[in-house]
């Protein structure tokens, strides 16, 4: 499996039976996507930045609520969260996605405003791989998104939606995030090939570049 950070929080995740693309960005937030193909598309919630379904190649299945779904061997889970700390009062809900395929587990967690539910934590627990919101603003912010990262215990971590050159957004850079996890000397890289063998066995916090 390979994992391009795009930017944002969209991801490209390819597998050998799919590609799924998560919250495609428009080049008004500052980044270009550019057209990848992608067999499904999940949006985590409505606003302009995480909705650029138009620059996506090809006729993927775009799904925007909560349910299981099985598409070309992927397995979907959408959690519905909520975008802020008063229950979706001020920004609306969220939703959280279980991305699996190829025996590997992926969570992300879109625009989490709030410390997940005991619920909700458990059907979150266990993923292999985690994209957390580390930027604040509209989402968690470092510290929350550290103190979070142990409940769900995911063996990879990978965070998304903060501040960039790119971006033109005011959000906070990663660092609050880093700091919290320990994270003193890291390279980004510019993609994340994984195989289920591949996988660490504790906590690691991996940064990708962004690709524009």
């Amino acid at each position: 499996m390979e994992i391009v950070w795009l930017g944002h929080s969209c991801f490209r995740i390819r597998g050998r039976e799919a590609t799924i693309l998560t919250d495609p960005c428009p080049p008004s937030s500052g980044y270009n996507i550019g057209k990848p193909t992608a067999d499904i598309v999940t949006i985590s919630h409505s606003h302009d930045n995480h909705t650029y379904v138009k620059a996506v190649a090809g006729t993927p299945r775009i799904i925007d609520g909560p349910g299981e779904y099985e598409i070309h061997g992927a397995f979907i889970t959408g959690i519905s969260t909520f975008h802020d700390n008063e229950k979706g009062a001020e920004r609306g809900k969220n939703l959280c996605f279980i991305l699996e395929m190829e025996d590997i587990k992926i969570c992300h967690l879109g625009d989490l405003g709030h410390a997940p539910t005991a619920e909700q934590a458990e059907e979150m627990t266990g993923a292999d791989i985690l994209f957390v919101p580390v930027g604040g603003g509209s989402t968690i912010d470092g510290a929350r998104a550290a103190e979070i990262v142990p409940l769900l215990e995911a063996r990879l971590v990978i965070p998304m939606h903060y501040k960039t050159e790119a971006l033109k957004e005011q959000l906070d850079p990663p660092d609050r995030f880093l700091k919290e996890m320990g994270v003193t000397n890291f390279e980004p890289q510019p993609k994340l090939t994984i195989t289920r063998n591949s996988l660490p066995k504790d906590t690691q916090v991996i940064m990708l570049d962004y690709r524009g």
